[in-house]
């Protein structure tokens, strides 16, 4: 197949596109019958043309193709692993984060306990020592009476009214001061109840920050582990890509060195049109050309047209200077018009390839180029006739797939096959 490169793509394919002008007019079936001084003047025209030169080959070498499928693929499995563990970074940041959080709640929540329990020893020692100071009044009461009884007893006793009332003063403070240590005690006690609930209120809050903080813990060591795994994938993934780049630019290298040597033969090829162009005359077909060719593979169809898109590997805009036809390897190929073949030969790009010489169109000469051929039926020097079979499809040479690549040369440039047929 060939396509028409870009201005930006041009000086790294110049050679290529030499080759491929050389071949155009090379394989002009009209070099057969042209006066020598007519070749003279196409042969100068493209060497003029080069410094312009479009015509390039769409496809790479099957190793190319190859190393090139690998390194997207390299490429694709390091944009996965890269993009996982910048997630898994980010996971892990926040778990960190949170860690630090978690262990901060949980120190506070530790001296809240502390305190609560502090508060607690506090009260229960608060509590044993109003109960102290209860069994001592209780202890003098026993050696002294029951202030109850004192009181009576100052009744009985007292001297006048006066006396008894002072008495009477005394042993009720002594018993107001006694039911004030009680209702002392009770809210002590009363108090020491509320602490013990704190305590416990404040170790469940613990329990439940080292709970919490354990299972982040838990999750932030899972989440190193595997941050540690992708960094080890997206390596592992550099140095594939790095070897299939390495691979591609071997097979790119390859690949120059098979077109270099295309241009030797087709320098070949072109000597040998030039010996066939010095004994050839006539004015060949003349008329609507509309219907000039067959379609070189019966009951097919154009799975790629002639045009301009985007080349499917390099991903660059060119001209796909033929028609790719649906063929399955081993299906017929036939002359779309009757000529004599000038060559058929193997190519590493082309595969097998056959040119028909149908003469002279209009005044201008065409040649039909068939590619990617599987086996021959017609060979050099045979004549053969519109719709005879001459060759079998294949995917010889750069080739991703059967099918048939066919080129029509009108004075040596590619044209659309469509406006012949």
């Amino acid at each position: 197949m060939v396509r028409t490169l870009p201005r930006n793509t041009r000086r790294r394919v110049s050679w290529t596109l030499a080759f491929l002008s050389t071949v155009a007019l090379a394989t002009g079936p009209a070099m057969l019958s042209a006066r020598a001084d007519d070749l003279r003047d196409k042969q100068n025209q493209v060497k003029k043309g080069l410094k312009n030169a479009t015509g390039a080959l769409e496809e790479s070498s099957s190793a190319f193709t190859a190393a090139t499928k690998r390194l997207t693929a390299a490429q694709g499995k390091l944009a996965l692993a890269q993009k996982a563990l910048a997630k898994t970074q980010g996971e892990l940041t926040a778990a960190r984060v949170l860690d630090t959080q978690m262990q901060a709640k949980l120190v506070a929540a530790q001296a809240a306990l502390a305190q609560a329990e502090a508060d607690l020893a506090a009260g229960i020692e608060d509590v044993a020592n109003k109960r102290d100071e209860i069994s001592l009044v209780v202890a003098e009461n026993f050696q002294k009476g029951d202030p109850r009884l004192l009181g009576l007893s100052a009744i009985l006793h007292a001297r006048d009214i006066n006396d008894m009332g002072t008495q009477l003063h005394a042993v009720g403070n002594l018993m107001d001061q006694q039911a004030d240590m009680l209702y002392e005690l009770k809210a002590k006690q009363n108090q020491l109840t509320v602490q013990k609930g704190k305590v416990a209120a404040a170790k469940a809050i613990v329990a439940e920050q080292r709970q919490a903080a354990a299972v982040n813990l838990a999750r932030k060591k899972a989440l190193e582990e595997k941050a540690e795994t992708n960094r080890a994938q997206v390596a592992s993934f550099v140095a594939q890509r790095q070897a299939a780049a390495s691979q591609a630019r071997a097979a790119r290298a390859v690949d120059l060195r098979k077109l270099q040597q295309l241009k030797k033969e087709d320098a070949r090829i072109k000597r040998l049109i030039l010996a066939r162009a010095k004994q050839q005359s006539g004015n060949g077909f003349s008329g609507n050309s509309g219907g000039f060719l067959l379609p070189p593979v019966a009951n097919s169809y154009i799975t790629s047209p002639y045009g301009y898109r985007v080349h499917p590997i390099y991903g660059y805009y060119s001209l796909h200077d033929g028609d790719d036809f649906h063929a399955p390897c081993g299906v017929p190929e036939r002359a779309a018009a009757s000529g004599t073949v000038i060559e058929e030969y193997y190519s590493d790009v082309w595969g097998n390839r056959l040119f028909l010489d149908v003469g002279k169109v209009n005044g201008k000469n065409m040649t039909l180029i068939y590619n990617h051929i599987s086996s021959y039926k017609a060979r050099t020097g045979d004549k053969v006739k519109r719709g005879e079979t001459i060759a079998y499809a294949g995917t010889t040479g750069w080739s991703t797939g059967c099918h048939l690549h066919f080129t029509v040369m009108i004075n040596g440039n590619p044209v659309n096959p469509q406006n012949y047929m």
